[in-house]
């Protein structure tokens, strides 16, 4: 039969590697020492000396039932754990020397001892969404996700009745005192620094029970219909205003090289009768019925003038021709 090592040295390393101390650890001692209620720590483990007369005699018989109904109890005696798994024995209520067994082969009595199987896979579960007031009036509804496994396979079995739903619990009280403490948009730009934050104070919480924290992430974050209206109309807004200062300042720069446009033909009249003809070369290119009859800027300049004194006609139909020509 292959023998198994012991668990508890890697598990108290483990258990070891974060020098915290769990804000009610002091307050728990104290009121232990005062009730006088003995804790087994992990290296208050019983060993065979513990027992007593009545302890002994039904190991011994243990014992003689094993001999007389060999081989037929060899599968209640031999228990086999994976590798991703320990088991925390207890015979007659303590736990045996070594902590934590497995994995592989390990020998029980089953008259006496009494076994469970830990997992130390790591484990995620949903915290359900939370509604906080936040730290501005803001009523929100957060919900995150919780990566745990298990470090210590006996303080997880000896110091918590259930760990995983005492963890959720946990989890949920943590997540609503770290929002509560939080503005609005502290909550939605600084998700990650609130993760961390109460990913450290869960791995505080449940280091006494053998659990290790790994990861926390806010998953979702929902806002009331109202409160989502108020900040789309808000953006709208910001974005609308945005557009328009953009399409002022491209006016504003257009009028300028419309400016210079205008300068630069005022400088050299010719260059108005080249647009006119680019602008007639592009009117007909789009083969329409549009028909445009260019009339000189001079003679809309004479018909806005006053009036003058009555010529000569003959000076006048010379001045009219030299226009039209």
């Amino acid at each position: 039969m292959a023998t198994t090592k012991s668990y508890s040295d890697e598990s108290r390393a483990a258990y070891n590697n974060n020098n915290r101390i769990h804000p009610a650890t002091n307050a728990n001692m104290t009121s232990n020492q005062a009730t006088k209620i003995p804790i087994n720590n992990d290296s208050n483990q019983s060993d065979e000396s513990d027992y007593d007369l009545c302890g002994w005699i039904l190991i011994v018989l243990s014992y003689i039932l094993i001999g007389i109904t060999a081989p037929f109890t060899i599968c209640l005696c031999i228990k086999v754990v994976q590798e991703y798994e320990r088991a925390v024995i207890f015979r007659l209520g303590r736990i045996l020397r070594g902590g934590a067994k497995g994995p592989g082969l390990f020998f029980i009595l089953p008259c006496v001892d009494t076994i469970y199987k830990v997992d130390l896979r790591t484990t995620t579960f949903n915290v359900p969404p939370q509604e906080v007031l936040t730290r501005d009036s803001v009523t929100v509804a957060v919900d995150a996700v919780v990566y745990s496994r298990i470090v210590d396979p006996v303080a997880s079995v000896t110091r918590v009745s259930n760990v995983l739903p005492a963890t959720q619990l946990l989890a949920q009280t943590s997540l609503r005192n770290m929002i509560g403490t939080k503005t609005l948009q502290e909550i939605l730009s600084d998700r990650e620094a609130i993760a961390n934050l109460m990913e450290a104070q869960l791995d505080e919480g449940t280091e006494p029970w053998g659990i290790k924290v790994e990861r926390v992430e806010i998953t979702d974050v929902r806002l009331p219909q109202s409160m989502q209206r108020s900040m789309a109309a808000e953006a709208e807004a910001s974005r609308e205003a945005r557009a328009k200062v953009i399409a002022a300042e491209g006016e504003q720069k257009a009028s300028r090289q419309l400016k210079e446009a205008a300068d630069v033909i005022a400088s050299s009249p010719i260059a108005l009768q080249l647009r006119y003809l680019q602008t007639l070369t592009q009117i007909s290119a789009e083969k329409n019925s549009t028909i445009i009859f260019p009339i000189p800027i001079e003679l809309m300049n004479l018909v806005r003038q006053p009036s003058a004194p009555t010529a000569p006609s003959g000076r006048s139909n010379n001045r009219l021709s030299d226009i039209l020509n």
